[in-house]
C-alpha cells in the first residue's frame, strides 16, 4: 500500500488553501471594483431660451466635471410652478423658481429647502412697436398671452392683471411659453406677451434683433403688487442697452434655486460651493447668474436653507 509522505500531505493542504484565498481575495477586488450607481441630479428649468436653462445647463455642466460621483441633467419645464411640484415631488432634485410662487408659509410643503437667491426676474410685457398697446390699460379685450401653464410668468402677470382691474373676461388669455409667445405675437395672433425672466431674455433678445417692438412700463404696478401679495416685488430698470428698445421700469422678484429637503447634506454643501465658487462661469453662460452673491444668497424667506447650503454659508462667513 502506498502512503503519502507528511509533507506532501502538508504541501496539498496549503496548496489548497491557497486557492481559496486567491479565489475570496479575486471575490472582494470583483466587489470593489464593481461600479456604485452615480447619484442622479435632475435640475428643473424652463424654456430652452429663457434664462433658467441656460443657468441649469451651466450648471450641471459643472456638477458633472466636479463631482465624480454625479450625473447631472437638466429638465425642461414649464418654469416656477412646475419646477416647485416636480422638486417637492420628488420628480427633480434642483429646480428655480420665482418667490412669489412660493407659499406665505411652508409649514405644509417641507419637501422642498433653498439653495441661494440667485437673481432677479424682471416681468416683461412685449408687443409691437406699432401696436395700440402702451400701457397695460390698453390690454382690455385684446389678446395677450399670459404665460405657460404652470409657469412662475402666469402667476406674476394675473396678479398684475388683478390689480389693474383686467380680471376675469377683460383680456383674452393665451397661456403660451416664450417661444410661443414670441412666434404668435410675430404671426399677429396675439397683441401682446408676458415673461418674466433675468436680464436678457434670449428669447426676446432675438425678437427685438428680428422685429421692431415696445416693452411696456410696469412701474406703476409694483406698489399695488406689494399691497395686495407682499414685500417680495420691487421696481427694477430694463435699460435701452439690453434690448435695444427704450429704457422702462417693471415689476422684478427674487429668484431661487431650489433643493429637495431629504437630500444628503454633504452633497448640498458641495453643490451650493460650487454653485458661488463657479460664478464667473455661470455668468459667461447667462450675465443674470452673476449677479450672486453670498450674501445675498442667504436671504431666502419663506424657505429656510438647507442645512448643507447653510453649513457652506457659515463656514465662509458671507
Amino acid at each position: 500500500m502506498h502512503r503519502v509522505s507528511r509533507t506532501s500531505s502538508r504541501r496539498a493542504g496549503l496548496a489548497a488553501l491557497s486557492t481559496v484565498l486567491l479565489i475570496a481575495n479575486l471575490a472582494i477586488a470583483s466587489c470593489r471594483d464593481t461600479p456604485i450607481d452615480p447619484t442622479s441630479i435632475r435640475i428643473a428649468t424652463g424654456s430652452p431660451t429663457a434664462v433658467y436653462y441656460a443657468f441649469g445647463q451651466s450648471l450641471a455642466a459643472i456638477l458633472n466635471r466636479e463631482l465624480p460621483d454625479v450625473r447631472a441633467s437638466v429638465v425642461i419645464t414649464a418654469a416656477s410652478a412646475e419646477n416647485v411640484q416636480l422638486v417637492g415631488s420628488g420628480g427633480a432634485e434642483l429646480g428655480f423658481t420665482q418667490a412669489d410662487v412660493l407659499p406665505a408659509s411652508t409649514a405644509g410643503s417641507p419637501t422642498v429647502d433653498a439653495v441661494a437667491r440667485v437673481y432677479d426676474d424682471q416681468l416683461h410685457l412685449v408687443t409691437t412697436s406699432g401696436g395700440p398697446v402702451r400701457a397695460v390699460a390698453d390690454l382690455r379685450g385684446r389678446r395677450v398671452s399670459v404665460g405657460a401653464a404652470g409657469s412662475g410668468t402666469e402667476i406674476t402677470a394675473t396678479r398684475l392683471l388683478e390689480v389693474a382691474r383686467l380680471g376675469g373676461d377683460d383680456v383674452r388669455r393665451e397661456r403660451l411659453g416664450l417661444d410661443d409667445s414670441v412666434a404668435a405675437l410675430r404671426s399677429g395672433r396675439i397683441d401682446a406677451f408676458f415673461f418674466s425672466g433675468g436680464l436678457p431674455v434670449r428669447g426676446i433678445e432675438e425678437l427685438a434683433d428680428a422685429s421692431a417692438i415696445r416693452i411696456v412700463d410696469l412701474s406703476e404696478w409694483t406698489e399695488p403688487l406689494r399691497s395686495r401679495y407682499g414685500q417680495v416685488y420691487v421696481s427694477r430698470d430694463i435699460p435701452r442697452s439690453v434690448y435695444g428698445v427704450d429704457a422702462v421700469t417693471t415689476v422684478a422678484d427674487p429668484n431661487y434655486l431650489i433643493v429637495r429637503a431629504d437630500l444628503p447634506e454633504p452633497l448640498v454643501r458641495e453643490v451650493t460651493r460650487l454653485l458661488m465658487e463657479r460664478r464667473a462661469e455661470l455668468a459667461a453662460a447667462h450675465p443674470a447668474a452673476g449677479r450672486m452673491s453670498p450674501r445675498s444668497a442667504i436671504v431666502t424667506a419663506p424657505l429656510t436653507l438647507h442645512p448643507g447650503a447653510a453649513s457652506w454659508y457659515r463656514a465662509t462667513k458671507p
